[in-house]
């Protein structure tokens, strides 16, 4: 009788670790480039400055582009930019020694925004807002003097959605993170291509990576932060109903200003008249007898 030959479970779990990093690194990199090119973020030409904080997201970004850039029927040159905001502890060494390993073009920007952020902001209040707008004020600059086409930021799904429930619940707008977004000057365009990718899909892409993750001891460090309540309910709901954060994103494509409530995106005053204006009305059903009302709203049409 032959024998059978008997694989190793530990080979058989090696495949099959190998087989799903694999998938997640397909899924991310499909969704990337179906989010770049439903919103034309890259161009042939594009100098492409990829923000890098040290932080999972930025790297997935990078070493997400580094490989569409390869594959692309466009060509298109990538450069990374890092602002040194001069973090106490912060370890400087770790971006240039992995950014010199790839081979990529890189700039280290220093500026001492958390000093600027620490004497503005009173203590226990959130910093999100102010070192976010000196961030971008360093970033278009370099862009500027880099010859940037393009500026590329990690944000991805789950930013974007927390980003639409902050404005809902607290500043009373619809308004979320643009994939694309121009600045208000005009000079420069921000672009999101992981806007399609999810966060914990991003967070185990950089387990298997082993990206140098370098933790954020600013924003990152602060607690009860209206953004970590929003990220909060969105897990629970994901959790309690499968499915439910994709419907909210899909949402977001498929916005109907005329159901909505805003003047500006819609002129209501501009619709025309009921085709029915100046007909009679029609007869009761029972000569005599009053018209008994139905529900006419009961369903929004």
């Amino acid at each position: 009788m032959d024998t059978v030959a008997r694989i190793p479970v530990s080979s058989l779990r090696e495949r099959k670790r190998s087989y799903e990093e694999n998938k997640l690194a397909k899924r991310l990199r499909r969704l990337a480039g179906q989010a770049i090119a439903d919103f034309g973020m890259i161009e042939g030409g594009d100098r492409v400055m990829v923000c890098v904080s040290g932080g999972k997201d930025s790297y997935a970004l990078l070493d997400i582009l580094l490989h569409l850039r390869q594959h692309a029927p466009i060509a298109f040159d990538v450069v990374v930019v890092n602002l040194d905001q001069k973090h106490p502890g912060y370890p400087a060494h770790v971006l240039p020694e992995y950014l010199a390993r790839l081979g990529v073009p890189w700039r280290i920007e220093q500026q001492d925004t958390y000093g600027v952020v620490k004497r503005v902001i009173p203590e226990g209040r959130t910093m999100c807002s102010l070192c976010s707008r000196l961030r971008r004020g360093v970033l278009y600059r370099v862009a500027g003097e880099i010859g940037a086409t393009k500026i590329a930021l990690g944000h991805h799904r789950d930013d974007i959605l927390e980003t639409f429930l902050l404005n809902l619940f607290y500043t009373g707008q619809l308004k979320a993170m643009p994939p694309k977004l121009r600045s208000d000057d005009g000079h420069h365009v921000v672009i999101r291509p992981l806007a399609y990718c999810e966060e914990r899909d991003l967070a185990e892409y950089a387990r298997v990576r082993a990206f140098p993750v370098i933790p954020c001891n600013l924003c990152g460090s602060q607690e009860n932060m209206k953004r970590a309540g929003m990220k909060a309910m969105l897990r629970d709901w994901e959790k309690r109903y499968p499915g439910r954060v994709e419907t909210m994103l899909n949402s977001l494509k498929h916005v109907r200003a005329s159901h909505l409530l805003d003047r500006a995106a819609f002129d209501f005053n501009a619709l025309p008249p009921s085709r029915l204006a100046g007909a009679q009305p029609a007869p009761s059903a029972a000569p005599g007898l009053p018209d008994v009302p139905g529900p006419a709203f009961a369903e929004d049409r």
